[in-house]
């Protein structure tokens, strides 16, 4: 049984910092491809940042320079490092692992950019 568990959402101040993690389990962690993505209700999901299995990266443009992706292998954990936070960074946050045309969504977590 695959699974992805989100934490480290809350509510940040503009310009704060938040670090989410997703922990796997029930899948080969080292042979995915992961991926953080957001969705605001009635908008499509986008992605933010993925990291490939060679430990390459790709961020959207809206958060490159502010957000870092990372994998632990060793942990079966994915993060996102998130910096000078903006409002508009509000958002459910989803991680993602796919390989082999399967992909594995984690159930959220909320960040929210608020003073």
């Amino acid at each position: 049984q695959v699974q992805l568990v989100e934490s480290g959402g809350g509510l940040v101040q503009p310009g704060g910092s938040l670090r989410l993690s997703c922990v796997a389990s029930g899948i080969s962690f080292s042979s995915y491809t992961l991926g953080w993505y957001r969705q605001t209700p009635g908008k499509q999901r986008e992605l933010v940042a993925r990291i490939f299995v060679g430990f390459t990266t790709i961020y959207a443009d809206s958060v490159k320079g502010r957000f870092t992706i990372s994998r632990s292998n060793a942990k079966n954990t994915v993060y996102l490092q998130m910096d000078t936070l903006k409002p508009e960074d509000s958002d459910t946050y989803y991680c993602n692992a796919r390989a082999w045309g399967w992909s594995y969504w984690g159930q959220g977590t909320q960040v929210t950019v608020s003073s």
